[in-house]
């Protein structure tokens, strides 16, 4: 066997190789368990035993030359693969970069915090409570017993006779002042449930912001002092408030707080009816009968309520006319504010 005429031509065929697959076959050819150099090394055992060291040593020197050749080739391949695909994967980076999408904060979320922001700065806190609440904190403690009528306009949805999905979050309040000695001084921003069919104006869940102030010496004034600095602040320096009597079980006496239309700046639209104001929250004193079933004593302490519809104040700053697009999740209508 001419072992320097296989290494020549093993080298040669290697050196020829222009892809991996093509190289493996090569080694195959020499060096696999039926390739040449292998039967090579089989057939050393039929020369006579003084021959068989030297053919040996001369038939593992042309091995060792040939894988040494097969991964001297292997390397330059990978190489070269490694750059025909960094010249395909090639980014250009003086390219102008795309952003990447992001979100954006809902309008609900905009006007909820920037109401917190302005009671915070008025020296309120923030409380927070359960959404399945009692019956007892969602209406008696509030001075709703169960043979009131106001349960009557009430349209809740019953766990079961004795746990409701809140109605509003004045149950919060209720839980503050039992925790909480005087002076308290909290805001309470959730959801809320009513059981409405959905359309334009009504929804049945949306959300709420209630106040609530106890301490010694609280007036109807402080209360309307806090309600029109609040509008202003919200709605712009020249907002105007006004307070009419209503009718609230947990406070007495009790007010609706009217503020100058957005749309007409108060000369009368379509949006106010004509009238130049638009009703946005109610508000009264704490009723003593509610401060008295939350231990705290009336001839001691007196305060305030009041509570909107966070989602009736952001339809009316952004001048949106259907409720349903705030549970939609538009991107296109959400990245508009």
């Amino acid at each position: 066997m001419d072992l320097d005429k296989i290494r020549i031509e093993a080298e040669s065929e290697i050196e020829g190789a222009h892809d991996r697959r093509a190289l493996e076959e090569i080694r195959v050819k020499y060096l696999g368990k039926k390739g040449i150099i292998t039967s090579a090394l089989k057939g050393i055992g039929g020369l006579p035993k003084e021959d068989r060291p030297a053919a040996g040593e001369r038939i593992n020197a042309v091995k060792v030359a040939i894988e040494e050749k097969l991964n001297h080739k292997l390397k330059v391949l990978e190489e070269k693969e490694l750059e025909e695909k960094l010249k395909q994967e090639y980014i250009d980076i003086t390219v102008p970069g795309r952003r990447p999408g992001l979100g954006h904060l809902h309008p609900l979320t905009i006007v909820r915090e920037e109401i917190t922001e302005i009671f915070m700065g008025l020296g309120f806190s923030i409380a927070e409570g359960p959404e399945i609440e009692y019956d007892y904190y969602n209406f008696e403690a509030l001075n709703i017993p169960r043979d009131h009528p106001a349960r009557d306009i009430q349209d809740t949805f019953y766990i079961n006779d004795n746990i409701v999905l809140r109605t509003h979050t004045s149950p919060v309040q209720v839980r503050t002042m039992e925790k909480q000695k005087p002076p308290i001084r909290v805001i309470v921003p959730g959801r809320v449930y009513r059981s409405d069919d959905i359309d334009a104006t009504h929804s049945p869940v949306f959300h709420q912001v209630e106040g609530l102030v106890i301490d010694r010496g609280v007036t109807m004034g402080d209360l309307k002092g806090v309600l029109s600095l609040f509008a202003r602040q919200l709605f712009g320096e020249d907002t105007k408030t006004k307070f009419r009597p209503h009718y609230f079980p947990f406070t007495e006496p009790s007010a609706e707080m009217d503020v100058t239309c957005m749309a007409c700046k108060g000369r009368g639209c379509r949006v106010c009816k004509g009238t130049g104001w638009i009703e946005i929250l109610g508000s009264g004193m704490v009723h003593p009968r509610v401060l008295s079933m939350s231990g705290i004593d009336p001839n001691e302490y007196s305060g305030f309520a009041f509570g909107m519809g966070l989602d009736r104040i952001a339809m009316l700053k952004y001048g949106i006319d259907d409720l349903r697009l705030f549970f939609e999740n538009d991107i296109r209508f959400i990245k508009q504010f």
